[in-house]
């Protein structure tokens, strides 16, 4: 197998493993957390999750809108007689 190159992140010079980054900067970027991200992450400070509307994730922007966070579902009334 032929050399790929070196890592295009700053200072490193290991062997590249995939979209130019050596396995470290990969994992890295894949979870978002080098200067140019996977993708675009949410804007709300120190939210790191992927931007689901505008510039917000699905919680931060479910927050804005004051609808419950999915999974949270609100309880069905009890139907029946009241107790006496």
């Amino acid at each position: 197998m032929g050399s790929k190159g070196t890592c295009k992140a700053k200072d490193c010079n290991h062997e590249v493993v995939a979209k130019g980054y050596c396995r470290k900067h990969f994992r890295l970027w894949k979870h978002g957390e080098m200067p140019k991200a996977r993708y675009k992450i949410c804007t709300a400070e120190k939210c790191r999750k992927r931007r689901f509307r505008g510039s917000l994730c699905e919680e931060h922007f479910n927050a804005t809108r004051g609808k419950p966070a999915e999974g949270a579902a609100a309880q069905p009334a009890a139907s029946g007689t009241p107790a006496s």
